[in-house]
């Protein structure tokens, strides 16, 4: 027993530079991980996962006391059911540099979900998913640092039954660079001897990791983990002398084509032995490590969409990962979009748009959705359920008027789980596209659906028209800068006159519009959408009877109205057509006067416009009648 221990006390001498936290899960038959360090943070005690009999997973030159985890093969994790997720915690959180999380894993089923990540409570990063592979009986491992999934464009395929090594690497900040090696034989002596990864992933990453994090998250899964281990090397190796900081990119060209950029590096701690660089693409060059203490490497006309990895070797190896910017030009008005792209392509991958978060791209649809007036071309867009959104960049407006318009076919709702579910699913951002103001909202109603307009969490109003799945609107989206109106309008007529179907006023101006996108929220609220004919401008394609100059000085009071009396002032105090419209945009009140007081006592409580003209000037809002 005591040469044992020795030897077990020198293995862990010789690797645990730079060790972080081990856990080789090798517990009691059947022990709860919550009795042995782990803690519940979901679903506690419901299915708490255990450690199994003799179940522990077997790898040459990583596993047993010869191994890199230095521990007898005994037990190991079982995440066979939904229910409680648990975490154990590192001796002290990590919150700058880089980590390297290496396990074992051994899928017998794997749903599509993650089964392990890092983090620190509430925020979680480097999340592994497994997912059954295209082809019957294989799978495929991916990283985010969400809870969408990321996958490699075209992933590699592995086994069932089969026992793997997955080593992660993520940097530690906001940005959170991630990536995934899979290994199905042998330890890599090196990072740069591991080859390329599997996918890597960046953003929405976390400063802070506490811990690490085993989930259940389905009655089907089926996931043996063992030999947990997290190092700030790979696999505790002495750490190198050069450092790599930082990088920045930029765009060579901003076009609709294919666009080159430039990727510049910073290192410190050169001019300490040979250091050898290698690229998958551009051209290299700048300062050399080998002969110079600081400087900067520079990569150089690499192709837009194309991730660079800079590999080190000789005196050290390993690897830093760059993603590619989005070189996509900023739209001019008129902007018209008919979706002229390949049919099964990403909407993502065309220059002009962009991918928001992470998860399965908005796809391109055969064939084009009709509406009387319009003349469609090209192809259409699809999306349902969870996913990342799209997003595309106009010039920046913050004065007059914004619409977009749209063609859309709600065509199922079988997915959508609960009735009444509120989900936007198209919406105008700001011009950098960080925030999401104006929002266009679906909801299931029974076997049919309605359309709300709101700009907060949840929709102002709703349309009160259900329509069936299946069913063909044109939906227009509006905001007044002056009036600080925001306007929905489904289904107007193209060369005739609308009034909006539903308005609302922002309680906070809007400094500027600049970005539209389309938006999938969730698994169950998002129903299957075609849209097409995307059209972005300063004017509709229709008549606006109650949309043209502003009136100055417009002020309506009080709103809501609960005395029968309704106030209008302008700067002009001239004589004004005060015309009334319900939801459904029937008209129920019209009058002429030069009085500012206008009765009211006629409607009934609810949402109302009111369109008010006044020399020859012609201004909307919205009125609440208690």
């Amino acid at each position: 027993m005591k040469k044992i221990y020795s030897l077990l006390l020198l293995v862990l001498t010789t690797v645990s530079f730079g060790q972080v936290f081990t856990d080789n899960l090798n517990y009691p038959d059947n022990a709860l991980l919550t009795s042995n360090g782990w803690t519940a943070h979901n679903g506690a005690g419901t299915n708490s996962p255990n450690v199994g009999v003799s179940n522990g997973l077997t790898y040459t030159g990583y596993s047993g006391l010869g191994g890199v985890s230095a521990s007898a093969v005994g037990n190991a994790a079982q995440l066979d059911n939904t229910g409680e997720d648990v975490n154990k915690l590192f001796t002290t959180p990590v919150t700058t540099g880089t980590l390297y999380y290496s396990f074992l894993v051994n899928v017998v089923s794997g749903d599509a979900g993650y089964f392990t990540h890092l983090g620190n409570g509430t925020n979680f990063a480097a999340r592994v998913f497994v997912k059954p592979s295209a082809n019957a009986g294989k799978i495929n491992f991916g990283i985010s640092n969400t809870g969408t999934a990321s996958y490699a464009t075209v992933p590699t395929d592995f086994d069932l039954n089969t026992t793997y090594l997955i080593i992660v690497k993520y940097d530690v900040s906001t940005t959170g660079a991630a990536s995934i090696w899979v290994k199905s034989a042998g330890v890599p002596a090196t990072e740069a001897a591991a080859g390329a990864p599997e996918h890597s992933t960046s953003a929405s990453g976390v400063a802070n990791v506490a811990a690490v994090y085993l989930r259940q998250y389905s009655a089907t899964q089926n996931i043996t983990v063992d030999g947990i281990l997290v190092y700030s090397t790979w696999f505790g190796a002495t750490p190198c002398a050069l450092t790599l900081n930082t990088e920045t990119v930029a765009c060579d060209a901003i076009t609709l084509g294919i666009d080159t950029y430039t990727a510049t590096i910073p290192f410190t701690g050169g001019n300490t032995g040979t250091y050898n660089l290698s690229v998958n693409a551009g051209t290299l060059g700048g300062a050399s490590p080998t002969t110079n203490a600081t400087g900067d490497i520079i990569i150089s006309g690499i192709p837009e969409g194309t991730s660079i990895t800079l590999t080190v070797s000789g005196t050290c190896g390993f690897t830093k990962t760059v993603a590619s910017p989005e070189c996509k030009p900023v739209n001019t008005l008129p902007y018209l979009e008919s979706f002229p792209y390949t049919v099964g392509g990403s909407l993502n991958a065309e220059q002009k748009w962009s991918l928001v978060n992470t998860g399965d791209n908005i796809a391109i649809a055969t064939g084009s959705l009709a509406y009387p007036g319009i003349t469609a071309s090209g192809n259409s867009i699809t999306f349902v359920g969870t996913g990342g959104e799209s997003r595309t960049l106009f010039t920046s407006t913050n004065t007059g008027y914004v619409y977009s318009s749209f063609i859309v076919n709600v065509s199922d709702l079988a997915n959508v789980t609960t009735d009444l579910a509120n989900t936007y699913f198209a919406l105008f951002t700001d011009a950098t596209g960080s925030t999401t103001n104006a929002r266009v909202w679906v909801r299931k109603n029974g076997t049919q659906y309605q359309y709300g307009l709101g700009t907060g969490s949840a929709p102002t109003d709703w349309d009160t028209t259900l329509y069936n799945a299946g069913d063909i609107q044109y939906v227009v989206l509006s905001y007044d800068f002056t009036g600080n109106t925001l306007s929905l309008f489904i289904n107007p007529t193209i060369g005739g006159s609308a009034a909006p179907t539903v308005a609302v006023t922002p309680a906070t101006a809007f400094a500027n519009l600049g970005g539209f996108m389309f938006r999938q929220d969730g698994a169950t609220n998002t129903p299957t959408i075609t849209a097409d004919e995307l059209r972005i401008d300063s004017t509709p394609n229709f008549t606006l009877g109650n949309q043209s100059n502003e009136i100055t000085g417009l002020r309506i009071y009080p709103n809501p109205v609960s005395n029968g009396t309704l106030f209008i002032e302008t700067s002009a105090n001239a004589e004004k057509t005060v015309t009334v419209f319900d939801v459904l945009g029937k008209q129920v009140l019209n009058t002429t006067t030069s009085d500012n007081a206008i009765n009211v006592a006629s409607l009934h409580t609810g949402v109302y416009i009111v369109n008010i003209t006044e020399e020859g000037k012609t201004a909307s809002r919205k009125l609440v009648i208690r």
